[in-house]
């Protein structure tokens, strides 16, 4: 019922920003925290920030300070702002969700970062 559909991802030069958008089709009821991972060429899957419902952001160390996680009040849309952008950061990034012990995933969207 409820499907997470990511946005944004594109091809930019290192040093260049983005902004990842995530929709929810339905309300999140009772939603414990809100989160982007992205999975890299030939690595495993990875937390890349996350968001509680009160607010509450964390974020993985080589992206702290140059990546913002942000969640709409109005509409079940979470943001992911990424400035300085490294070819490090290319991968594709899915949205992550969890409500009344359920888990959401989105389908992801490609990020590639190259000169």
């Amino acid at each position: 019922q409820v499907q997470l559909v990511e946005s944004g991802g594109a091809s930019v030069q290192p040093g260049g920003s983005l902004r990842l958008s995530c929709a929810a089709s339905g309300r999140l009821l009772n939603m414990y925290f809100m989160a982007w991972y992205r999975q890299g060429p030939g690595k495993e899957r990875e937390l890349v920030a996350s968001i509680t419902i009160g607010g509450v952001r964390n974020y993985e160390d080589s992206v702290l300070g140059r990546f913002t996680i942000s969640r709409g009040d109005v509409f079940n849309t979470v943001y992911l702002r990424m400035n300085s952008l490294r070819s490090e950061d290319t991968a594709v990034y899915y949205c992550y969700a969890v409500s009344a012990g359920v888990q959401y995933w989105g389908q992801g969207t490609q990020v590639t970062v190259s000169s």
